[in-house]
């Protein structure tokens, strides 16, 4: 069987391509135009299921719910240059307002709602929104944080505090604007479609923008309306967004909860609805896997299962395909900058470690320090070019220029290589980057040796500094249920498979009850490095 998705190299250039896009709209329509119609093809279609707030809407109560949000923003008299903000759960009538944005391109920017007031008041000053919708949860710190701005609107979804905010239900009751139409883009295609967060692990996340290209809906284009469709993520995460596009791009069904995660309830959820389409961060993957209902969970349904933003290691990655009734775990790499997915992995068999070829539109090249590009098998920086417009870090051209050059390559900070097939393999992260004794390693090459115990479900290496030897490898870990595992047990059994002395636990290891993590469920190395020092006492 050939390899998939399509795939070509440049041997002289070093660049390897993806195949040729494929238009499936009008080049000049809008992803809120594109919506707006193809909702009004299936009116009676179940558009959402809230399975926390138990509500049912069909694509035409969901069309006409974002017909009054975006016939509300009119009569403010909110532009194409101004900005929405959200903070907000996957609560009901979040996609209305998601929607009502695109149908009067007007961009949204989104944070998430574990934000502290210091973060929120930095992001919203850069983006300085005109309305801002919120869940009542997050109301006072919303409000605190954007006191400074003016004449500034707080929508909240739910739990609505007592004065002070519009709620949402308000504004759906209001009138929508005689003979609504979704409004042409003033800037075409490349107008911002959305503004997201970067992960913030340097500091304060930068705003990210994301153009109305068509190159979100890549590797999308097999939905149907009989697809149920969901993920955890909200509308800050470009999955979340990914989602909520596609849903009403495609005319599936879209189950969507508010709940913090928990796999059990997910695995309920994706047998109780025959969720078919499930997008999922590594970290929740595992938890499944590792509670004690997973041997007896449904996952017949399942057609397309799809997780990136990490790794998971590759026991995990067989105890969900043995739930399976078909070979349909993909692992997908991309970032937030690029607006959408740049690779995917359709042969797990064969290339069990690899995040896949290049999906359409997309073209790689891997660079060493100098800047030269390199062959297959050869190490060094993933450079990623899609050829669309990026308008860069919102108020922040200094930091939009290090991540994308003049030749318009995406400079991922990712080190990796592709291999003689085109399979592209992430290595680690370049700041990630350890020093034991003058010799590099990256955590990944120990937390692939842990990963292979199979008390494990769970490892976050990274480097704990010692005067003399530098950067020693020190590890936390996740057992599985009913494991016995120790810390010296981990620390042993790297002992014992590899002889290499910088690999070594030489800085300890410790057991958890989980990983610390970033609001989407990343593993965020740095606060569970900060949380081991605090256990073991090394400051």
């Amino acid at each position: 069987m050939p390899y998939v998705p399509a795939n070509s190299y440049d041997g002289d250039l070093k660049i390897w391509s993806g195949s040729e896009i494929k238009e499936y709209f009008a080049p000049n329509l809008s992803i809120g135009e594109i919506i707006f119609h193809e909702m009004r093809r299936h009116p009676k279609l179940i558009a959402q299921i809230s399975t926390t707030e138990e509500t049912i809407l069909t694509r035409e109560e969901l069309h006409s719910n974002a017909m009054h949000v975006a016939s509300y923003m009119r009569s403010k008299g909110l532009l194409q240059s101004d900005i929405v903000g959200i903070i907000a759960r996957n609560t009901t009538h979040i996609p209305a307002v998601a929607y009502g944005c695109f149908f009067n391109s007007i961009a949204f920017h989104s944070l998430n709602i574990a934000y502290d007031r210091g973060t929120i008041e930095k992001l919203f000053s850069i983006t300085r929104p005109r309305i801002i919708f919120c869940d009542g949860d997050e109301y006072e710190i919303v409000r605190e944080a954007t006191q400074h701005l003016e004449s500034v609107e707080i929508v909240t979804m739910r739990n609505h505090p007592e004065g002070g905010s519009t709620p949402i239900q308000q504004i759906l009751s209001s009138t929508i604007e005689d003979s609504f139409l979704p409004v042409r883009l003033e800037q075409g295609i490349d107008q911002t479609l959305a503004i997201l967060c970067s992960s913030g692990t340097t500091g304060t996340p930068k705003a990210v923008t994301i153009t109305n290209s068509r190159q979100i809906l890549a590797e999308c284009y097999s939905l149907t309306t009989s697809d149920i469709q969901y993920t955890h993520s909200t509308l800050d995460w470009i999955t979340g967004l990914l989602t909520t596009i596609t849903s009403g791009v495609f005319s599936t069904t879209r189950i969507i909860a508010d709940n913090v995660f928990h796999p059990v309830y997910m695995m309920r959820l994706i047998e109780e609805y025959k969720i078919t389409w499930l997008m999922q961060a590594p970290s929740h993957m595992a938890m499944m896997a590792n509670s004690e209902e997973f041997e007896s969970a449904d996952f017949s349904s399942i057609r397309f299962y799809l997780f990136g933003g990490g790794r998971a290691s590759v026991e995990t990655q067989h105890l969900i395909r043995s739930r399976l009734s078909s070979d349909c775990l993909h692992f997908a790499y991309g970032f937030t900058e690029l607006g959408a997915m740049a690779t995917m992995n359709h042969h797990f068999d064969e290339k069990p470690n690899s995040v896949g070829r290049l999906v359409g539109g997309v073209k790689a090249k891997i660079i060493c320090e100098e800047g030269e590009s390199q062959g297959p098998d050869e190490v060094g920086e993933v450079c990623i070019r899609n050829g669309q417009h990026w308008a860069g870090y919102y108020g922040n051209p200094e930091e939009s220029h290090k991540i994308r050059d003049s030749q318009m390559w995406f400079h991922t900070g990712d080190i990796g290589y592709m291999d003689d097939d085109g399979f592209l393999y992430i290595v680690e992260r370049k700041k990630d980057m350890l020093k034991y004794q003058n010799i590099m390693y990256y955590p990944n090459d120990v937390e692939k040796i842990i990963s292979e115990m199979p008390d494990v479900a769970e490892v976050c290496v990274f480097g704990v500094w010692d005067q003399i030897n530098g950067d020693e490898a020190a590890a936390a870990v996740v057992k599985r249920q009913g494991s016995d595992l120790k810390a010296q047990d981990i620390v042993d059994y790297v002992r014992d498979h590899t002889d290499a002395k910088y690999k070594q636990l030489n800085g300890g290891a410790i057991i958890m009850e989980d990983l610390k993590r970033s609001p989407n469920g990343k593993t965020n190395r740095i606060a569970t490095k900060e949380y081991f020092l605090n256990i073991k006492g090394r400051q």
